[in-house]
């Protein structure tokens, strides 16, 4: 069970709550190669890691050979238990430089970039990447072969194309070719759209990955890996998490925020996080509300306490 790296999301104290529930290899936000050689402190904070995230990668992104190469030199400096590459980010932002999902454009500059990359660290590299740039452009199978060749130890595919971005049904039966492929002898993960223990036991056997990654379904509910191994270990589904343990985590996300943030940051930054640990609970609209509207430690507590006291202690939603 891999956690994504999300942008604004992957950060230590949302990997420590997922690490916690089940997730079993995370990953960074990812890193502008561009960032880290110029120092940019927003990157180079994203290179924290913790023994107790382990294993962890670190993943990186860019257009340029020689950016990448250094990034990857010091990426090695923080010693991660790996270095991904992210070739499949759709963001307008990245794809405008010349990285993530556009260098699905050029398979040749995404040999070169992965080559870059494996020739400069001594730890094991991997690579994120889509279907491909469009419809017309569904490249994987040549990506996949060619980047084997170059050096990485895994593929994870997200089953869109960059054009589709979030939208429609991821498709897996491309990710499940590759798997497939004799010539591939990597471990091959699939992701998109795996949202219950259900889907992922399914897609696991329908389509013979070696594992599925976790993107937007632990946001908020980092269950959903313990979930997904109980249910593929005894084919029972888990009950859902009590009030309790949504406050429980969702204290711990907080706590982590503001120590590795700062107090002022990492209260407002977990503002966006609310919504999701307490979805699906009746009457739920106003502590929300409360919860976005102060930044005080200890009103945000008597909050909690006040979520805690209205609902039962078998609530679950």
């Amino acid at each position: 069970m891999l956690l994504a790296p999300m942008e604004d999301v992957s950060d230590p104290p949302f990997r420590a709550v997922c690490k916690q529930h089940g997730a079993d290899l995370m990953f960074t936000e990812f890193i502008s190669s561009e960032g880290l050689i110029r120092d940019a402190m927003k990157s180079r904070q994203k290179l924290d890691i913790f023994d107790y995230e382990r294993p962890v990668g670190i993943q990186i992104f860019g257009g340029d050979e020689e950016a990448m190469s250094l990034a990857a030199k010091i990426v090695d400096t923080t010693n991660p238990d790996l270095v991904d590459i992210n070739f499949g980010c759709p963001v307008k932002k990245v794809v405008c430089k010349g990285a993530g999902a556009a260098v699905l454009k050029d398979i040749d500059l995404m040999v070169r970039l992965t080559k870059a990359v494996v020739k400069s660290t001594n730890l094991p590299v991997t690579v994120k990447t889509r279907l491909g740039w469009d419809d017309s452009s569904k490249n994987i199978e040549e990506v996949a072969l060619r980047l084997q060749d170059v050096g990485i130890q895994a593929l994870t595919i997200h089953g869109r194309t960059r054009v589709q971005m979030y939208k429609g049904e991821a498709d897996w039966t491309l990710i499940s070719r590759i798997k497939n492929n004799p010539h591939i002898h990597i471990p091959i993960f699939g992701n998109g759209d795996i949202d219950s223990p259900q889907k992922a036991l399914e897609y696991k056997n329908r389509y013979g990955v070696d594992g599925v990654m976790i993107g937007r379904a632990a946001i908020g509910y980092p269950w959903i890996f313990r979930e997904i191994k109980h249910f593929m270990a005894t084919g029972q589904q888990l009950e859902l998490p009590t009030i309790e343990e949504r406050l429980d985590a969702c204290r711990k996300h907080l706590y982590g925020s503001v120590q590795w943030k700062g107090e002022k940051l990492g209260i407002l930054e977990m503002r966006r996080h609310y919504a999701s640990y307490l979805k699906g609970l009746s009457h739920v609209k106003e502590f929300r509300t409360r919860l976005v509207n102060t930044d005080v430690l200890a009103e945000i507590e008597q909050i909690f306490a006040d979520v805690e006291a209205f609902y039962s202690e078998s609530f679950a939603a």
